[in-house]
């Protein structure tokens, strides 16, 4: 199945700096929020503490909730709504680990159900992480990303070319840059769940970014008469409806994992979706572009490997053609010999050897 027509040539390199444009006002946007917020919110993987999801089967609010726990001294409570407001399901994070109170989530329990009744109060979940593993789970999370990133340019640098590469590995830092962005601006809780889809989007835009790279190596070979930028804008036409089919019926599975998923996996589903849009963005308007910016260290106009320049070869001197010759010359007459003389000096040829023989018999 094809959405576009064979042959169709759409100027994706032609707006390439525009596009470029946007793409850094929302690296800056989510650089400015990290700044602002003091780096990502972590989740209580990441922070350490105790965390308990709790469903009131009973339309309240989080100020409610808030003043329900006021009695426990928790410290620092941080309490969010996840999915819908009429499905009244919270995440309430504290941060102080098990060690330091057990049987926290009892305690939580008894509290929310003096308040709102004790058929409406249901723990679903609970979790309790040491401020010391969480901050060793960051450092591997943070590796994890750089040795991926790291394996993914010496495989491309292998398949392809290290040009090819450097754009490989530009577009995936430029599609992470932009997921961790917008879960700053939007306030989410940063945990293990979206380091897994930060790692799900590089292995799926670098997918989209090696069909367009596979093309345009095969197009390098067949159109030597275009320029780069050309030949780069007939591969990515050319890809054009498998990428668009692609990203299209993952994008709608992930939606469908987003809106019904529930509230666990409400945040890595909100990752993906993300990571879906902006990946097949990247491998359109950032990886191929990069590779032509490197174009004059790899390759000429025409895409052929460039040649070390040999010698100039010497050109042959042009033939002068000699004037016709002029009305004055005079023509060269020869004369041919008259029979009686041809009869003549036959016969002295005939008479010296006979004379020669005569001399030497005597």
């Amino acid at each position: 199945m094809k959405i576009f027509k064979p042959g169709m040539n759409i100027q994706f390199i032609h707006i390439r700096y525009i596009a470029m444009s946007i793409s850094l006002i929302l690296i800056l946007a989510g650089i400015v929020s990290l700044i602002v917020h003091g780096g990502p919110n972590y989740g209580i993987d990441f922070r350490g503490g105790t965390l308990v999801q709790v469903k009131i089967h009973k339309p309240t609010d989080i100020s409610h909730i808030r003043d329900a726990l006021k009695g426990l001294n928790l410290g620092e409570v941080i309490i969010q709504s996840i999915g819908e407001k009429k499905e009244s399901e919270y995440l309430i994070r504290i941060e102080k680990s098990s060690t330091s109170l057990k049987g926290i989530s009892e305690r939580i329990k008894e509290h929310l159900m003096s308040k709102f009744g004790e058929k409406n109060v249901e723990i679903r979940r609970v979790e309790m992480v040491g401020p010391k593993v969480g901050k060793d789970l960051r450092r591997k999370g943070l590796w994890a990303i750089i040795f991926s990133m790291f394996a993914i340019l010496v495989y491309i640098t292998w398949r392809f070319e290290f040009w090819f590469a450097i754009g490989a590995i530009v577009a995936l830092a430029h599609d992470v840059l932009i997921t961790v962005g917008v879960f700053s601006i939007t306030n989410k809780q940063f945990n293990l769940a979206i380091v897994a889809a930060i790692l799900t989007i590089i292995g799926y835009s670098l997918n989209d970014t090696i069909v367009v790279y596979d093309r345009i190596r095969e197009n390098m070979k067949k159109l030597q008469k275009i320029s780069f930028s050309d030949l780069i804008n007939q591969s990515i036409n050319e890809t054009l409806s498998r990428t668009i089919l692609t990203s299209l019926t993952t994008l709608i599975t992930v939606v469908i994992l987003f809106l019904v998923g529930g509230g666990v996996i409400h945040n890595f589903a909100f990752a993906l979706i993300i990571g879906v849009v902006v990946g097949t963005y990247s491998s359109i308007y950032i990886a191929s572009p990069v590779v032509l910016f490197f174009e004059p260290y790899g390759r000429n106009k025409k895409g052929v490997k460039q040649k070390r320049p040999s010698a100039p070869a010497l050109k042959p001197k042009p033939f002068k053609t000699l004037p016709p010759p002029s009305e004055k010359t005079e023509e060269v007459v020869v004369k041919k010999p008259s029979p009686a003389r041809k009869t003549a000096a036959a016969n002295n040829k005939k008479k010296r050897p006979q004379g020669k023989r005569k001399r030497r018999k005597k």
